[in-house]
């Protein structure tokens, strides 16, 4: 096979992927909560005490310990909520926490420094999926798991963040 064709195989593959449906839907029980386990680096999708689904993450470059200011690389722990959904050019699909609650901002107020915020549950695909811990602090998962979660976690959801 000429370079040529091999380069046009790997266009049209690529293509294909592309096309992948970006958003799905969902018909099962409601997912009533949403709860993280950091040291397993496990997502759990819950009705009520069912487990619906669970999924392997990634977390923030620093994940032991809380978040506590911006650019301390770390995930949140705590109870927050999915405070809003987007579909998201950098991150494929993204569920944004509502962090930082109250009593962060008023930790990080006490110490002269910034909270931070923006942290998220989202996709990404390719060399990051294969690296165990790389966001900022956000809790991510590959784009075909964060397809799912998308699909059945609400704007109102809590979610439990544990150590």
């Amino acid at each position: 096979m000429s370079i040529a064709r091999a380069a046009l195989a790997v266009i049209f593959i690529g293509g294909l992927a592309a096309c992948a449906p970006k958003f799905k839907t969902y018909t099962g029980p409601d997912v009533t909560q949403v709860q993280v386990y950091k040291a397993e680096r496990k997502m759990y999708l819950l009705h009520g005490d069912t487990v619906l689904k669970q999924y392997r993450v990634s977390l923030g470059q620093d994940p032991v310990g809380p978040k506590h200011f911006y650019g301390d690389m770390k995930t949140p722990e705590g109870q927050y909520t999915i405070d809003r959904r987007y579909p998201s050019k950098d991150f494929y699909l993204a569920l944004g926490i509502s962090y930082p609650n109250a009593e962060d901002v008023a930790y990080a107020k006490s110490q002269g420094k910034d909270p931070g915020g923006d942290i998220f549950i989202h996709g990404q695909e390719g060399w990051f999926t294969n690296r165990k811990d790389w966001t900022a602090g956000c809790i991510a998962l590959s784009d075909s798991a964060m397809r799912d979660v998308y699909a059945m976690v609400q704007k109102g959801t809590p979610i439990f963040i544990e150590p």
